[in-house]
Order: structure tokens, then C-alpha cells, then sequence
């Protein structure tokens, strides 16, 4: 990839507890429809807003993560959030990633649109909206109103009117982790609602049990 070329970086970042289709799916339609370079996937190492429920290790999803991604080149897996002492901070992992990028790349932060709603609770999010534009997946029907009323407070308390958050519609999203890990912990079938290889790994490590 030519450095002098502006580059156009996907960031999906998630718990991915574990890693499933609707990620991929996702991914995949972003880096299509937005015309991406790249795709990097960034496994939550200790994430503030997940207190509840069953969370594996930071080891275990950062490698589902990484056979989920391994087959396609245009995905990349980052360790940052994984490795970083402490609580994963959204706005941390942009600065940090700006700098390496620096002016040579727009970051696009991919995620679900439910999560972008509760931007304004995350940690400095005027800082976030200042280094980032935003692709928020949605399901099939959902209620964008909402999504409109939250563009027009975030963009107006942090002055940042240049940057968008994009829409972008995903039928896969119907499948998600919390329902996966009730499935195995209630012994239902997960088979076809994430790849085959992230399915062998959780069961012979007996995860989500």
C-alpha cells in the first residue's frame, strides 16, 4: 500500500464475546460500500461498559477474533486494546492510532448503531467525534429517529459539523453474541451463527459453559 496514497481505515471495535457473522458481515459491507483499505478488528481488553454477564478472557476473544479474520487479507487484528493496563477507552485507542496514521488516513469507527447511541456516555466523546467519522450498523426497521435526534445533540455540543455518522443496514445483525453464549450455555445449537473454527476453538476451551 502506497504511503502516499490517503488512506481509508476501518476500525471495528467490539467486545466480541465472541466474534460472530453479524461482525463479519458488517465489516465486509463496510469495507465494500466505504471503499476501505483496511479493516482492523480491535477486541476490547477490559471494556467500561461491560460489568454483566459472562466476558472471557482478553486472550480467548482476541483469538477468536483473529481465526474468524485469518482468511481474509483485507482484516487486520490489533493486540492495543488487549495489552493496554486498565480499562479500554475509545477515545485512547483513536489518539493512538492517529498518530501512526497521522494525516494520511480517515478513520471510520464501525459499530452498532444501538452502541452509538450511548456515545455521549462514553469517555470524552467531543474527542472521539474530533478524530473519526462513524458507520453505524443497523438492522432491518430499525428506527433511525433516533439516531437523527442524537446527530443533531452530539454534533451540537461538540462543534464538530464535518463529520457524519453513516448508516449503513446489515440483515445479519439479527445474530448476536449474548444469544450465542445463552445457546451454549443452555445447550442449543450454535452452529452457522459464527464461523466453524471460532465454534471448535470456545467449545473444546469450554467457554460460556
Amino acid at each position: 500500500m502506497d504511503d502516499k496514497e490517503h488512506l481509508k481505515i476501518g476500525l471495528m471495535g467490539g467486545t466480541f464475546n465472541p466474534i460472530h457473522y453479524g461482525h463479519l458481515v458488517t465489516a465486509e459491507e463496510a469495507l465494500k460500500q466505504f471503499k476501505l483499505d483496511k479493516v482492523i478488528f480491535i477486541p476490547s481488553g477490559t471494556p467500561p461498559h461491560k460489568t454483566r454477564g459472562t466476558i472471557a478472557t482478553a486472550e480467548d476473544r482476541y483469538l477468536m477474533t483473529v481465526i474468524a479474520t485469518a482468511s481474509n487479507r483485507d482484516f487486520m487484528v490489533s493486540r492495543i486494546e488487549i495489552d493496554r493496563k486498565g480499562k479500554s477507552y475509545t477515545i485512547d485507542t483513536l489518539r493512538y492510532l492517529k498518530s501512526i496514521f497521522d494525516e494520511k488516513a480517515t478513520l471510520y469507527f464501525i459499530t452498532g448503531a444501538d452502541a452509538i447511541l450511548e456515545i455521549l456516555t462514553w469517555k470524552n466523546p467531543s474527542g472521539i467525534t474530533n478524530l473519526c467519522e462513524f458507520i453505524a450498523a443497523t438492522r432491518p426497521g430499525y428506527d433511525i429517529s433516533r439516531m437523527e435526534e442524537l446527530k443533531k445533540k452530539l454534533f451540537a455540543e461538540t462543534d464538530h459539523t464535518g463529520k457524519h455518522i453513516f448508516l449503513m443496514e446489515i440483515p445479519a445483525l439479527a445474530i448476536s453474541s449474548t444469544d450465542i453464549r445463552h445457546r451454549i450455555k443452555t445447550g442449543k445449537p450454535i452452529n452457522y451463527l459464527l464461523p466453524e473454527s471460532v465454534c471448535n476453538y470456545l467449545l473444546k476451551h469450554g467457554l460460556y459453559k
